[in-house]
């Protein structure tokens, strides 16, 4: 029987319950519900509820519609012999071609599709969080940023933002599961999925009787839900006709003892020949890798760069401790690195070297001796990425050029938001001059406001919207370029 007193939820079933009366925990059996009196915590089984229909209620709305204009809806388009109009949206592009599908030796036997289109987001930024945006029509996607799958028999809008688990950190405790992949908040603008496919990063390769461990998570206004998972795949768990709140996996605690897959990704700058980095490692498939574009932004601003770096051949042990090392390092601090649960934002390790002429080379060493990862970053590389201060036109720095043409770009450039949008998208324009730049009413103003932000920053941010300038402004440019001669 259920019955509803108030705001609170009494489902009795021949399974049991746990109870939290002020702070008493009465936990009976692990596959029972969960009630909170105040805060209203509702845990229940798929046997007694249906965990899909969540009715809408709980869907997200971080704050007003996509507050960044780009140019309308997006479409994918799936060559580039694909010309067909998809209803006057423009076509979401294709995953880069330097886009790299997950692998992993220790799980390379456990099965896997393959059958995705991989397709980059249209991102924006709404109050601060980062939301991406996909219109498709009927097929099979995979986002390259989120590695969320789906499977629609017609077009469809979705759009999903990354969701903080600490909140849900003691809760998970209390009943006995861990994060098994990131907590997407998935909203549905248009349409409806056949499948969805959400991402994890538990390596199945070593102990495969962990799929028998894994439940979904639904966040809900007053509490959560559970529900079954109808697939495991090597990467994904498979859900059918799917109704979202925010949504995530989540798997059973036996120990911490879980082999998973991770990523290493490195933020470096050149400060007078002397390299200064620091290299995180990051669960795949999760939210870390957000968590880390936060704390990194104001630096990203002032001329460090992100360097997705190869991932290791083989599962990690989760919490387990690892020695950095690199053999031309001055110092590196700390001298190891944690792998963190996901709902904890990830350790770094700091890195100086004195010689900026040289390969990075990186390795990481776990407890026994064994080298676990290994990459090195080419100096032609880094040294290409680290400086795009040193974009010049026929010799003239950016700041010189942007400074002497000040008055032409301002009266000249007929669409300022695009050139916003790939600074915003850096960082180097905060959200606040985003939102100045885009209140004005003309494009005049718009470039003046914009360049009234940019100055001031530095070599590093005028050189990228010099470049900017280039790519979205090139007749100006070109002219302007000339005009110096």
């Amino acid at each position: 029987m259920v019955e509803r007193v108030g705001s609170s939820l009494d489902l009795r079933t021949p399974e049991t319950m746990v109870e939290r009366v002020g702070s008493s925990l009465d936990l009976r059996t692990p596959e029972t519900m969960v009630e909170r009196v105040g805060s209203s915590l509702d845990l229940r089984t798929p046997e007694t509820m249906d965990t899909r229909d969540h009715g809408g209620e709980c869907w997200i709305k971080p704050g007003p519609e996509d507050t960044r204009d780009h140019g309308g809806e997006c479409w994918i388009k799936p060559g580039p012999e694909d010309t067909r109009d998809h209803g006057g949206g423009s076509w979401i592009k294709p995953g880069p071609e330097k886009w790299i599908p997950q692998s992993c030796k220790t799980c390379d036997h456990v099965e896997d599709s393959t059958h995705w289109l991989q397709i980059e987001p249209l991102t924006s930024t709404v109050q601060g969080v980062t939301m991406f945006r996909h219109r498709t029509p009927k097929g099979s996607y995979e986002c390259t940023v989120s590695g969320l799958r789906w499977l629609c028999e017609r077009d469809v809008i979705l759009k999903y933002h990354f969701r903080n688990w600490e909140p849900y950190s003691q809760l998970l405790k209390d009943m006995q599961y861990t994060q098994g992949g990131p907590l997407l908040d998935i909203t549905m603008e248009l349409g409806e999925l056949e499948e969805v496919h959400l991402p994890h990063f538990v390596c199945l390769g070593t102990n495969p009787s962990l799929r028998n461990e894994m439940k979904i998570l639904h966040v809900e206004e007053h509490g959560v839900s559970l529900e079954e998972v109808h697939e495991v795949t090597r990467f994904h768990v498979k859900i059918l006709h799917p109704k979202f709140s925010p949504i995530s996996l989540i798997l059973r605690l036996l120990s911490w003892n879980v082999d998973v897959h991770c990523d290493v990704v490195l933020y470096m700058a050149v400060k007078r020949s002397t390299i200064i980095s620091r290299l995180y490692l990051l669960l795949r498939n999760s939210s870390q890798k957000e968590a880390v574009q936060e704390r990194e932004k104001n630096q990203v601003s002032k001329g460090f760069s992100e360097f997705v770096l190869s991932s290791p051949n083989g599962s990690l042990k989760l919490n387990s401790w690892f020695a950095f090392k690199n053999p031309r390092s001055t110092s590196i601090n700390p001298e190891k690195i944690q792998l963190l649960p996901a709902d904890t934002t990830p350790s770094c390790c700091q890195m100086i070297m004195g010689n900026t002429g040289v390969d990075i080379e990186m390795e990481l060493i776990g407890d026994d001796e064994r080298t676990v990862w290994k990459s090195v970053l080419s100096k032609d590389v880094y040294s290409n990425d680290s400086h795009p201060t040193s974009l010049t036109l026929l010799g003239i720095p950016a700041e010189a050029f942007l400074k002497k043409h000040r008055a032409i770009l301002i009266q000249g450039v007929k669409n300022t938001m695009p050139i916003a949008d790939n600074l915003s998208s850096k960082y180097m324009i905060g959200d606040e001059e985003y939102s100045r730049i885009k209140a004005e009413t003309t494009e005049q103003e718009r470039m003046r406001e914009l360049l009234n932000a940019v100055l001031p920053k530095g070599p590093e941010v005028m050189g990228a919207c010099l470049k900017a300038l280039s790519e979205h402004e090139h007749h100006l440019v070109k002219y302007l370029r000339e005009s110096s001669t």
